[in-house]
């Protein structure tokens, strides 16, 4: 199976049974899509086949036998092992002596969610034969386009790079409703050209008042006219989420440049990885930036993504008071 940057080749049964799929990297997105195709894979070969799942830590060896043997009503299954990282020390070589030798009706799936946590365990299993590795990393904020263009591909559509940014700039840079919103062009508009248009058409309305314009005016120091945009975005039903998501990749973008050694408007975007268009307005709001206050934005930014994903009443208000937390701390 090829990296997951976009939907990838269905796996057949022959691929997937009697091996180990091993999933690596932080993107959860492409990860769960590597899942879903090998549990699809092994349900249309048999459509009774049995699909079980476990977190490494409770994993043994014991337990794995259990999870992988027939069952009263199909011999097939298909096991996901989850948080690989957290296997422990006293079930690494039972482990790995199974995927030495996987059951040939079994599908084993090994999902590692990224960073050095058990790096021992995944150099051990990706030099046995039976183990396929699926990577599964995070896009960098240029890749947002191509990765558009590549789900439209997928589904028999063209769609330009413009009309890709836009779609980015209106969505957002969650992949899930990327890949939505690339699905629902292609069923409205078959065989034709998914152009900018039309995107605009579908999801553009004000997709200056999206996530994106909210982070870029309030990281710009235009409090009024952020509040404005965010106002905006949450009445036309802009997640909460996405939103956080833009003033984290506003701060890092900022952060980068501020660090970045390279000249050129294509080296920046590349050292900073945002678009090449996005290059001059980084550069402008970095004008009015110190290292401290980009350290402070960056927990401002951490607090307010986690008010939102937690226990935050009122999302509204959390995002209201990170705008002005923002344009405070630029204005010093």
């Amino acid at each position: 199976m090829p990296a997951a940057r976009s939907a990838p080749r269905a796996p057949s049964a022959a691929d997937v049974l009697g091996r180990v799929t091993l999933v690596t990297g932080k993107e959860e997105f492409f990860g769960e899509r590597t899942v879903g195709a090998v549990r699809s894979a092994v349900r249309a070969h048999d459509a009774e086949a049995e699909l079980s799942e476990a977190a490494a830590a409770e994993l043994s060896l014991a337990t794995l036998r259990e999870m992988s043997a027939p069952s009263l009503f199909s011999s097939t299954r298909c096991v996901v092992v989850r948080k690989l990282e957290d296997l422990p020390e006293e079930s690494v070589a039972g482990l790995l002596g199974y995927c030495a030798a996987p059951a040939e009706d079994v599908a084993l799936v090994l999902v590692h969610s990224g960073g050095q946590k058990g790096s021992g365990v995944l150099t051990k299993l990706r030099k046995l034969g039976p183990v396929t590795e699926v990577k599964s990393a995070e896009l960098k904020a240029s890749e947002y386009p191509s990765f558009v263009i590549n789900e439209a591909r997928s589904l028999g559509a063209r769609m330009d790079q413009q009309a890709a940014t836009t779609l980015v700039q209106a969505v957002g840079q969650d992949l899930r409703s990327l890949s939505a919103a690339a699905h629902q062009l292609t069923n409205d508009f078959p065989g034709e050209t998914l152009t900018e248009e039309r995107v605009k058409r579908y999801f553009g309305g004000r997709a200056e008042a999206k996530s994106f314009a909210v982070a870029d005016a309030a990281f710009s120091g235009r409090r009024l006219e952020a509040l404005e945009e965010l106002r905006w975005a949450l009445d036309g039903g802009t997640p909460a989420v996405l939103i956080t998501s833009a003033f984290a990749g506003g701060v890092r973008g900022l952060a980068r440049f501020k660090g970045a050694r390279s000249r050129s408007e294509p080296d920046l975007a590349r050292e900073i990885g945002v678009p090449p268009w996005k290059v001059r307005s980084v550069r402008d709001q970095a004008r009015g930036w110190s290292s401290a206050a980009l350290g402070e934005a960056v927990r401002a930014v951490a607090r307010a993504d986690a008010d939102i994903k937690g226990a935050a009443s009122d999302a509204s208000y959390t995002l209201e008071r990170l705008v002005l937390t923002v344009t405070e701390l630029r204005e010093r």
